[in-house]
């Protein structure tokens, strides 16, 4: 069963409460993401730390329910 596109932002919104999420289907199928996010929690951080904060938000969905996410991540200053 595909994951839907406000559950992907409740999730990320859960780990990190002052993120501006959006969620785009890609492919009009449920499985395929994308998901810009704008945290203060990413200030300072590299691209990849930024990836993996929002990967561990989702529980370890990606991959499996969650088949392809595409993301953007920054800072607010960086929006």
């Amino acid at each position: 069963m595909p994951m839907e596109a406000n559950e992907i932002e409740r999730l990320i919104k859960v780990a990190m409460p002052d993120a501006e999420v959006i969620i785009t289907d890609l492919a009009g199928d449920g499985d395929h993401y994308r998901a810009q996010v704008i945290s203060e929690a990413f200030r300072g951080l590299s691209r990849v730390r930024q990836h993996q904060l929002v990967y561990s938000a989702l529980g370890g969905q990606v991959g499996g329910v969650l088949h392809a996410l595409a993301l953007e991540t920054m800072a607010p200053e960086t929006a």
